[in-house]
């Protein structure tokens, strides 16, 4: 008689490691940083690799220090380090970027426990933290080496009301305009977004739920709804940076509602706050109420117990 072996849920196991989810999302941003170095020439190359670098060093630094299991490996600080710097504009200081890995890796990541246990993306926080700790050189955009319609970026010119030096639609599409170094190619994100959905890396929940909600809302707002969709960090934050395991929702209805309310946020601020630009704001806020939503649409297991309140 054969043996039945018992044992804990789950049952059907993929042989997906870690490290192999880090390098499609890697291999995904790749357009964006080849777009990037075109765009904006050598130093976004540069500012990348000084990011990544920085990134790596800081986590294995922190964990060799602090006698840790060194997870360098695994590539994640890569990807913080890529998503980082291509928040920053072109132009930014060295030490400023590096000053930045830094918050991102030891105070957002390692001292919450390391991957999968930070509360919030350390790109984004780390991003937020250098806008108010160096908010001159985070909004200061040095001219590209392409013909650019003008020297703000699009979110600066609808703020203001000066929509006769938007740059055209084909211009916005494929990222000859001013912005941080990742997010003006929408053509080279979308790429990357196509290619984690293929790979089954990221759903379709939060991404669309995010940029429908824009997209909805401004066309209700009459404040340049497609602009709105191309301008700004929407689609790297959508696509890259609001579906993080760790800090977005594990059920597909508490995605919807996270991606809804990043939406909701990013057209308040830009609608109505002092800065241009708000996806950064609306995933961070949105990230502190993950468990919250967590919570509210956790089903109950087949056979189990629900828990009295």
């Amino acid at each position: 008689m054969t043996r039945m072996i018992v044992s804990f849920a789950p049952h059907i196991r993929e042989r997906v490691t870690t490290s192999r989810i880090m390098l499609d999302v890697i291999i995904a941003l790749c357009p964006a940083f080849i777009a990037a170095v075109l765009i904006f020439g050598p130093r976004a190359a540069l500012v990348t690799g000084v990011c990544v670098a920085s990134c790596v060093f800081f986590e294995w630094a922190y964990q060799k220090l602090l006698k840790k299991t060194i997870t360098v490996g695994d590539f994640s600080a890569v990807i913080t380090g890529m998503l980082l710097a291509f928040n920053l504009p072109v132009g930014i200081p060295l030490w400023q970027a590096i000053f930045g890995s830094g918050v991102a890796i030891i105070l957002v990541k390692q001292l919450f426990g390391g991957i999968g246990k930070n509360f919030a993306n350390p790109a984004i926080t780390a991003r937020i933290v250098m806008f108010i700790s160096f908010p001159a050189a985070m909004a200061t955009w040095a001219p590209i080496p392409v013909d650019a319609i003008s020297s703000a970026t699009p979110l600066e010119l609808i703020q203001r009301g000066d929509l006769a030096a938007l740059p055209g639609m084909w211009d916005m599409f494929i990222g000859t305009r001013m912005g941080s170094l990742g997010e003006t190619s929408a053509l080279a994100l979308l790429i990357g977004g196509i290619y984690l959905l293929a790979r089954r890396v990221i759903t379709w929940h939060i991404p669309v739920a995010f940029i429908g909600t824009v997209f909805v809302l401004t066309a209700l707002l009459g404040i340049q709804p497609t602009f709105q969709l191309f301008a700004g960090g929407l689609l790297l934050g959508a696509i890259f940076m609001a579906t993080d395991y760790p800090t977005s929702p594990q059920t597909r209805t508490g995605r919807i509602i996270f991606g809804i309310g990043c939406g909701v946020l990013t057209v308040i601020i830009r609608a109505w706050g002092a800065y241009p630009e708000g996806v950064s704001f609306a995933i961070l806020f949105m990230n502190v109420l993950v468990p919250f939503i967590n919570k509210l649409t956790m089903t109950k297991p087949l056979g189990g117990i629900k828990k009295k309140p």
